[in-house]
């Protein structure tokens, strides 16, 4: 919407940098408001209840609240669809780089086609 809107002003003669800045006083703006209105949540439970509000599952919240605990802040959590009927967690201790590369190839000392 700001593109098309900001498109339409260049295209009736306004001048495209008064835009841009424009768009990037606004932007600021924004995230200055958002900064003022948000709150660390650190408690197991505050996590376990955004956790649930956004998974819309009550037992999916209180497993990454568990997961959080479990890696901390700066640890990666990530959510896979299990091949049975429980949910679960696993926590995996170190570097898991086939997961982040695009290829195991990467780790390989000469490329092999």
């Amino acid at each position: 919407a700001i593109v098309n809107e900001g498109m339409k002003n260049v295209t009736a003669g306004a001048n495209p940098v008064g835009i841009r800045r424009g768009i990037e006083l606004a932007t600021k703006a924004a995230v200055d408001a958002l900064h003022e209105m948000s709150h660390t949540v650190e408690s197991k439970s505050d996590i376990a209840q955004v956790a649930s509000i956004s998974s819309a599952n009550e037992e999916v919240g209180k497993l990454i609240a568990d997961a959080m605990e479990k890696v901390g802040n700066d640890g990666v959590i990530t959510i896979e669809e299990s091949k049975g009927i429980d949910t679960s967690l696993d926590v995996v201790e170190g570097m898991d780089y086939l997961n982040q590369l695009p290829s195991y190839h990467y780790l390989l000392p000469y490329i092999v086609i």
